[in-house]
C-alpha cells in the first residue's frame, strides 16, 4: 500500500502511482516539475510554501486548495482553470482521482481554527484510501473516517502529539499508520517511535521520515 509512496520532509508526501501527486511539498531538493496533482491542506508556511510549489508544478499541473488560499495563488500567476478550491466535508472527482476533505482543526489551541475551513485529505488511489490527516487534533470528524493508511501529525504543539495521534488511529483503525509532522519544526523521530508502541499490534506502522 506504501509503493511508491514517501515523506520527503515534514508532512510533505509525495505519491507516484496513478498520477505523481504531492501533498502539502515542502523543503523539496530540487526541481522535479513532474506534478500532476498537488493537494494543500491549509495557509501556513511548512504547508503552502509557494518556494516549494514551484518547484514541483508543471505547464498542466492541477493544484487543490482551500478557499482562503484562492487569492494567494492567483497572485502567484498559476493557471486559473487548473486551480480547484474545496471546502471541508465534501467529495470530489478530479482528473479521475476520488477524494473527500476531512475537517482539520484544534481543539484545545489556536493555531488551526475550526473556522478557517482547513482541511485534510482521503484520497482514493487503486482501490486504496489514504487519509492525510492535515495539522489537526482529535475532532468528531476525524474519529469517524474509514481509510486503509493514516498519515498522522505527532509532534505536538501546533497539533496531535504521539499519544494523542496513537489514541486517534487506534479508534479508526487503519491497516498502516504512518507518522508525520515532526523532524523539521517540531517533534523528533522519539515522537514517531512512542506513536507507533502505543498503537495496537493489529495496525502496522511505517515510518517514512529519513530524517
Amino acid at each position: 500500500m506504501l509503493e511508491n509512496i514517501e515523506v520527503l520532509c515534514h508532512s510533505s508526501i509525495r505519491i507516484n502511482k496513478k498520477k505523481v501527486i504531492y501533498i502539502d511539498p515542502f523543503k523539496i531538493n530540487k526541481d522535479y516539475h513532474d506534478a500532476d496533482m498537488i493537494f494543500i491542506t491549509h495557509d501556513h508556511y511548512d504547508h503552502y510554501s509557494e518556494l516549494d510549489v514551484d518547484k514541483v508544478i508543471k505547464q498542466d499541473t492541477v493544484i487543490i486548495i482551500p478557499e482562503d488560499l484562492f487569492t494567494k495563488v492567483l497572485k502567484k500567476g498559476w493557471k486559473q482553470e487548473r486551480i480547484i478550491t474545496i471546502k471541508p466535508n465534501e467529495k470530489y472527482i478530479v482528473e479521475g482521482i476520488h477524494f473527500e476533505t476531512i475537517p482539520a482543526y484544534n481543539v484545545n489551541k489556536q493555531f488551526h481554527p475550526k473556522e478557517n475551513n482547513w482541511v485534510g485529505y482521503i484520497i482514493e488511489i487503486e482501490g486504496i484510501c489514504y487519509y492525510i490527516a492535515g495539522d489537526t487534533d482529535i475532532t468528531e470528524e476525524n474519529k469517524h473516517i474509514k481509510c486503509d493508511v493514516a498519515f498522522i501529525p505527532v509532534g505536538g504543539t501546533y497539533t496531535m502529539n504521539a499519544k494523542e495521534a496513537a489514541k486517534l488511529v487506534n479508534e479508526i483503525k487503519p491497516k498502516v499508520a504512518v507518522p508525520i509532522h515532526y523532524g523539521s519544526i517540531v517533534g523528533t523521530k522519539k515522537d514517531a517511535i512512542d506513536f507507533k508502541e502505543l498503537l495496537l499490534p493489529e495496525i502496522e506502522c511505517k515510518i517514512l521520515i529519513k530524517r
